[in-house]
């Protein structure tokens, strides 16, 4: 793997990766990250690892771009993942029900098959967290099964409430916050994804392998969920 590095502002530079968002990449972006934030030391501002490449964000003060280049080769020389660099799994619990996933009958009519098997496709994979973003704590997750992608909704809703489990394209996702959003909600999960008190704030970062656990709706209220419905499809 040859990493290529871009300058994408006067005081940050961009790695790549690969050119393809692949789950078996993911090591080799976690071991990248642990080696750039141990070069650039107290130099570094932040370091966005996403999908396929990394963000670095220096001092220009202290560093110039120069330099920020030269340590960022000497850093991803001999780059290998090893088990230090491998995020942690985590197992959430998922209510699929029409009540807290108002898209999860239109989908499962859309792709040809019947909603509990939806949900097990759904549920069955172990999922890569790819990247954070669009909210606080918003974790994109995939791959999803080619047989259940779906584009986005063509009219967002304004009002998606936290904890909803969407799909979209070929990626699933768990909105942290209240927020708007354009993908197919099939369910919600109860726990908390975001907290600004406590470091490091986001429960899943990129790195990260998730879990979908289905529950029943006594399960998801006794672990603190809200079953108050959801705003119905458009």
């Amino acid at each position: 793997m040859t990493p290529r590095i871009e300058r994408v502002a006067v005081d940050a530079l961009c790695v790549h990766l690969a050119d393809a968002i692949d789950p078996d990449i993911m090591p080799w972006l976690m071991a990248a990250d642990q080696a750039l934030r141990q070069r650039f030391g107290h130099c570094l501002i932040d370091l966005v690892p996403a999908y396929t490449t990394l963000l670095v964000h220096y001092d220009l003060v202290q560093l110039s771009e120069c330099q920020a280049r030269a340590w960022a080769c000497e850093a991803l020389q001999g780059l290998q993942p090893t088990t230090a660099s491998e995020g942690r799994q985590h197992q959430l619990p998922v209510w699929y029900d029409p009540d807290v996933g108002p898209d999860l009958r239109a989908v499962a009519q859309q792709l040809g098959c019947s909603q509990s098997e939806l949900i097990r496709r759904h549920s069955e994979p172990l999922y890569q967290v790819f990247a954070l973003g669009f909210a606080p704590g918003f974790a994109y997750l995939g791959l999803l099964d080619p047989a259940l992608a779906l584009p986005r909704l063509a009219t967002p809703r304004q009002h998606v409430p936290a904890g909803s489990v969407a799909i979209a394209e070929r990626q699933t996702a768990i909105y942290p916050l209240p927020s708007p959003g354009g993908w197919h909600l099939l369910g919600r999960m109860p726990l908390s994804l975001f907290d600004p008190h406590t470091p490091p704030f986001s429960l899943l970062q990129p790195g990260d392998q998730v879990q979908l656990m289905p529950v029943d709706r006594a399960e998801f209220i006794r672990l603190g969920g809200d079953p108050t419905p959801c705003e119905a499809p458009q």
